[in-house]
């Protein structure tokens, strides 16, 4: 495992920079708010790529505002996405890839979304088993909003438990507080992770982790896909508790609220 102490320096390290701009180049996604393409990067970075690099390690990288984009959902509503520019995407994803490696092994067994080696049909198996065991009181937590009333404290404190290096906690901190544009008008980012970068999923995750061990110190069934989880319990009346002492529990330890609550039986 990589150490804290040059954690900056492999992040932008030859390797792990190109690595990070295939990976961008490869997930393509829409532009930015400087309306700079994809396919436009790599002759950005061959002009001011080394500019960059100084940039961040001196602490004066300022990372643009995200685009704000909003996605129809299958429901009629919509979903909020913050879109960063291709250059910040490229810096994102090359911290995610040297902060994987530290956070994979403290990751719940339980939680199944934008994890390597992992994925949505692992999740539904998981929640198979335990319905087979007798679970069938199902309490279904939407988390879409949690992510709109995150801390950046609390996030950040959280993310320096296991990343002492200071520049890169600072650079996640900038990209928290880069701001939105919303119909070519800048909105200040106070509170909320923008769901979107790069950096999102690992962000939700990290914090979200948090959750995953408190219902597993209470002994609950559950399994977890980025921001959908359901927890399985053997009656209404088991449901209805854990409905009740997880959304404490977010609201008071995490800050955050739920989009919905929903408990069924299958």
């Amino acid at each position: 495992m990589t150490t804290d102490r040059s954690l900056l320096e492999d992040m932008l390290s030859d390797e792990n920079l190109n690595k990070a701009y295939l990976q961008v180049v490869r997930n393509k996604g829409a532009e930015g708010v400087d309306g700079m393409k994809y396919t436009e990067l790599k002759d950005y970075l061959k002009e001011h790529g080394e500019e960059i690099k100084e940039q961040i390690r001196t602490r004066k990288y300022k990372p643009k505002p995200v685009k704000r984009v909003e996605i129809p959902k299958d429901n009629g509503g919509v979903r909020n996405l913050g879109v960063p520019t291709v250059v910040d995407r490229f810096i994102q994803q090359a911290i995610v890839q040297i902060l994987t490696p530290i956070y994979e092994p403290l990751f719940s067994e339980h939680s199944f979304g934008f994890r390597p080696n992992r994925c949505c049909e692992m999740a539904i198996v998981k929640a198979l088993e335990c319905m087979n065991e007798g679970y069938h009181w199902v309490v279904d937590i939407d988390l879409e909003k949690f992510f709109d009333n995150v801390s950046h404290d609390k996030l950040i404190t959280i993310v320096m438990r296991n990343v002492k290096d200071g520049e890169i906690v600072s650079l996640i901190r900038k990209y928290l507080v880069s701001g939105i544009m919303i119909d070519n008008e800048y909105k200040e980012s106070v509170i909320g992770t923008p769901q979107g970068g790069n950096l999102s999923p690992l962000l939700s995750n990290i914090i979200l982790n948090e959750l995953d061990k408190e219902l597993e110190a209470r002994g609950l069934h559950f399994t977890r896909y980025a921001d959908d989880c359901i927890i399985l319990a053997g009656s209404s009346k088991a449901a209805d508790r854990v409905m009740a002492n997880v959304s404490k529990y977010i609201e008071k330890k995490l800050g955050g609220t739920m989009s919905r609550f929903r408990t069924t039986k299958i």
